[in-house]
């Protein structure tokens, strides 16, 4: 055999063996699956009817104001807890009292008609505002015991009173004072999983 032939032999060899390799990653089965997963949040929406609660004129010491509202979860998770945080600011019309009108303002808790038929809590609204977080929800978790769940809305009550304390109060005269409540509610434990939920 000649030169010329050995070489194109060569030549002819080395190309069938280069396109065997590359042609041979592509000889065996092959098949594929794929799986698409979603995750969606769930939401927390409590909402509080109404927003305004009392807007009252003309108040005087032993005047005694109930009241209902209703805390509604309009969200699709649990929620499990609601806290109370208290605001307010007073009104001093006359520039003559150097006494907290909030000392005064007793707040009763009466009852979640739902699901309490008794006062459960009593407390002045100065108290309740620089009360800790964990104290709040202690005494007023009776109110949504159970919590709420989604769709699910819980007739609340409560008394206003500012109580007379058999002393001179003219010093309150004209003062006002304007009252913030934040209902804040927290979901509760995480859910396990397993394949059959």
């Amino acid at each position: 055999m000649g030169l010329k032939k050995k070489i194109g032999m060569g030549l002819a060899t080395a190309t069938l063996g280069a396109s065997l390799i590359a042609g041979g990653s592509f000889a065996y089965f092959s098949d594929q699956a794929e799986s698409q997963s979603t995750f969606t949040a769930g939401t927390l929406d409590l909402s509080m009817n109404p927003e305004v609660i009392v807007d009252l004129d003309g108040l005087k010491p032993g005047d005694r104001i109930v009241r209902d509202f209703e805390l509604s979860n309009s969200g699709n998770l649990d929620i499990a807890k609601i806290n109370l945080g208290t605001s307010y600011n007073v009104t001093d019309v006359a520039g003559d009292n150097d006494e907290d009108l909030g000392k005064y303002i007793r707040v009763n808790f009466l009852w979640n008609w739902d699901k309490e038929k008794e006062p459960i809590f009593e407390t002045t609204l100065d108290q309740l505002r620089d009360m800790s977080p964990d104290v709040v929800e202690k005494n007023l978790q009776p109110l949504i015991k159970g919590g709420l769940e989604p769709g699910e809305t819980n007739d609340l009550w409560v008394e206003f009173e500012f109580v007379d304390n058999g002393e001179d109060q003219n010093n309150f005269q004209g003062d006002g004072l304007k009252l913030k409540w934040q209902f804040n509610a927290t979901q509760g434990d995480g859910t396990a999983y397993d394949g059959t939920n």
